[in-house]
């Protein structure tokens, strides 16, 4: 039999992300095809409404969930004491389904202001620039879901790396100090890759948006630019959606133990009721950060609790 880690109260964070992917990867295949006809949408008009609100309900899902996951993380090394309320499964399954009613209810301009765009050559799944509160919500969600995620995620993770810092010097062993910064490029590497994800596309749609709103010419030529821009970074922003697992699995060997053991577990060589693996390896990089000293004790459970 091949083990697998115990299950964890932010599998639950890590379960409906994987579920938001899995529903956004259905809609690639409508805009691959469209991409191949020079971004002429030929599906109609209810098909590019629906699947244009699918990427912006993934958009913004995966972003709040990446950002409860970093909270977990925080209640977990930091807040133990404080925070068995909010760590419970109940409070964690509600904190999942106010992350989908918002997600849902933020995709629906998107749904609604979604439109195509009549041209010689065909039709074109566009924006309608034209509203102005639409184009408000724009520079809203990218608030909602760029500028504050990311101040939460640096103060959780910040706060992680201060108390790990803090322990290890305490413990006052080499071990401890290196798993220390083992975490650190962990949490480094993760925040990069949040940045170079979604920083670039949502500088384009402001420039856009704000742009538009006081009708300054910007050029045909930058506004070729802003267009290309915006194709790039979108892909670039969705891109983010699969990143966090390569990380883990080049940086965390417990994930890579787990992803093993998951595989075996498929192939049948494994038992299939315990194959659930956990994809948020901080929590294990965190525990094992914590030295072997005596007084890890209770530091070391912060993580392994459910």
């Amino acid at each position: 039999m091949t083990p697998a880690p115990p299950r964890r109260l932010v599998d639950i964070f890590v379960l409906n992300l994987a579920l938001a992917d899995l529903v956004f990867v259905f809609t690639l295949p409508l805009w691959a095809v469209a991409a191949g006809q020079h971004h002429r949408w030929p599906f109609g008009r209810v098909m590019c409404k629906i699947s244009s609100y699918i990427i912006a309900v993934n958009r913004f899902s995966n972003i709040f969930f990446l950002t409860c996951m970093s909270v977990d993380r925080y209640l977990a090394v930091v807040r133990l004491m404080d925070s068995h309320v909010l760590r419970s499964s109940r409070c964690v399954h509600l904190t999942c389904g106010v992350v989908w009613g918002v997600s849902l209810l933020l995709g629906v301009p998107s749904l609604v202001y979604r439109h195509l765009s009549e041209e010689d050559d065909g039709s074109s799944c566009i924006d309608d620039m034209d509203s102005l509160f639409f184009k408000a919500m724009i520079l809203l969600t990218g608030f909602l879901t760029f500028m504050l995620p990311v101040l939460i995620i640096v103060l959780c993770y910040g706060s992680i790396l201060a108390k790990l810092r803090k322990h290890s010097i305490s413990a006052g062993n080499q071990r401890a100090e290196a798993r220390r910064r083992h975490s650190l490029k962990i949490v480094f590497t993760i925040i990069t890759a949040f940045l170079v994800s979604w920083l670039p596309y949502n500088v384009f749609k402001t420039i856009q948006v704000i742009s538009s709103m006081s009708d300054t010419s910007l050029g045909d030529a930058v506004q070729e630019n802003l267009s290309r821009g915006l194709i790039i970074s979108s892909c670039l922003a969705f891109v983010n959606s699969c990143i966090n697992p390569a990380i883990y699995l080049s940086l965390d060997k417990h994930f890579r133990r787990s992803a093993a053991a998951l595989c075996l577990n498929c192939l049948g060589h494994g038992d299939a009721q315990h194959s659930y693996v956990s994809s948020n390896s901080f929590s294990n990089a965190t525990s094992e950060s914590l030295g072997s000293v005596p007084s890890r004790g209770r530091l070391f459970s912060l993580t392994q609790k459910t």
